[in-house]
């Protein structure tokens, strides 16, 4: 699903409770993580819930593209790491340093309805997922 899908589902739904349903939703789609990337070495630091991100690379045309796969112990915050996703997977690494994580979700409506501590960990997920731009 595309950034500018997301935005509209989320502006068919009236209220939070809604909104909340479809996050979880969106997270109980996510494919399962394999066990054996549940560690340490992709786990986000900074989460209050357990996140796990792990990117894969591959080249089209001499260009970097990743994808990341994820998972979390709680529900809304996997519906979070299903919004990640969408947001950062297929790109390169230099449109994923571009993107303005806060306008979407801004746009969504979503931060000033997360908690202190699901901001925090947005922003760790955020970080991380640009930490392996720079990094792969």
């Amino acid at each position: 699903m595309d950034i500018d899908e997301l935005v509209d589902n989320f502006a068919l739904l009236d209220d939070w409770e809604d909104k909340y349903r479809y996050i979880i939703d969106l997270g109980s789609k996510l494919p399962p993580l394999d066990e054996k990337y549940k560690t340490d070495d992709w786990k986000v630091r900074g989460c209050q819930s357990q996140v796990w991100l792990v990117p894969e690379v591959r080249e089209i045309n001499g260009e970097k593209i990743l994808d990341f796969k994820g998972d979390s112990d709680a529900a809304i915050v996997k519906g979070i790491v299903a919004i990640i996703l969408s947001i950062y997977s297929n790109k390169s690494a230099q449109m994923i340093k571009s993107v303005a994580v806060g306008d979407i979700f801004a746009k969504l409506g979503l931060e000033e309805h997360l908690s202190p501590s699901r901001r925090n960990g947005l922003a760790s997920m955020n970080e991380k997922i640009k930490y392996y731009a720079n990094v792969l």
